[in-house]
């Protein structure tokens, strides 16, 4: 360890000194010094110039580039929920249940499908075509979901109205 700290040590002076010699003491160890001793064949280390970085001038901010893109159209062809019922309520006693997320082509990297409910975003973005929604009250919601990109909305399913009935045991 102390042979490495002195290596390290010596490695970080080198700008200061003009040439490091190595060589083997009475002991066996390898040292290496900034001068040679007297009566040890000690040889010198030939060391590669030292990286350096000009400095350059501040370059000007890149001009701003027109957009002349066409308005993207909806990356997926399909897009909805399925597996929730149309003309009853859903039954969730507990007011837990999953739904189903329809989409073709498959979802694409780094996109991530979130819902919404009642109009405001729930729960956290997943991957996973199916989605579990928890302690949902009972009564009228309405239930889409979105592809999004970080915040970006890339797209969003058309709203399902959907009666959640819970109902109370004894």
């Amino acid at each position: 360890m102390g042979r490495t700290f002195l290596y390290i040590l010596l490695l970080i002076a080198l700008p200061a000194v003009a040439q490091i010699y190595k060589y083997t003491d009475a002991n066996g160890n390898t040292v290496y010094s900034d001068h040679s001793p007297d009566g040890v064949q000690a040889q010198p280390v030939e060391l590669p110039p030292l990286n350096r970085v000009e400095p350059q001038a501040p370059s000007a901010p890149p001009a701003p580039e027109t957009d002349n893109r066409q308005p993207a159209r909806n990356a997926y062809d399909i897009l909805e929920l399925a597996g929730l019922p149309n003309e009853e309520a859903l039954r969730a006693n507990n007011g837990t249940f999953t739904v189903n997320v329809l989409i073709k082509p498959r979802l694409q990297s780094p996109h991530q499908l979130r819902l919404v409910l009642d109009d405001e975003p729930y729960g956290q973005p997943s991957n996973v075509p199916i989605l579990q929604l928890v302690n949902i009250d009972r009564g009228e919601h309405r239930l889409a979901v979105q592809v999004i990109d970080g915040q970006t909305i890339i797209q969003q399913s058309p709203p399902v109205p959907l009666s959640v009935q819970r109902v109370h045991k004894p």
